[in-house]
């Protein structure tokens, strides 16, 4: 799939998952994350982790051809490819799970 026709996720990541003082950590655990997801369904996907600072901004974001897509419109993208949004996402959640996991373990 080209570049242009792949899916945009921005993910905004809790500094909170980090544990108490995630705060200090979430701007190194994204950098990281960001490099571990570059191998993570990149045939569909182009990926953006950050922390999330404004608790009033979504935590998943699609956009295809830098156009914002509403999660319905997300839904029909992967519907048109063959894929399940709710699957994708839950495998996104388990994948950023062990990465925090693994973080945590190194601290």
């Amino acid at each position: 799939m080209s570049v242009e026709r792949k899916i945009a996720v921005l993910c905004r990541v809790e500094p909170g998952c980090l544990g108490p003082d995630g705060r200090e950590h979430i701007e190194a655990f994204c950098a990281l994350a960001q490099r571990a997801m570059q191998h993570f369904d990149v045939d569909i996907a182009t990926w953006i982790l950050t922390p999330r600072y404004d608790k009033t901004l979504e935590e998943m974001q699609y956009s295809v051809a830098n156009k914002l897509l509403s999660h319905a419109q997300a839904t029909q993208y992967f519907a048109l490819i063959g894929r399940d949004i709710d699957a994708f996402e839950e495998r996104f959640q388990d994948k950023l799970t062990s990465l925090i996991t693994l973080y945590l373990a190194r601290k």
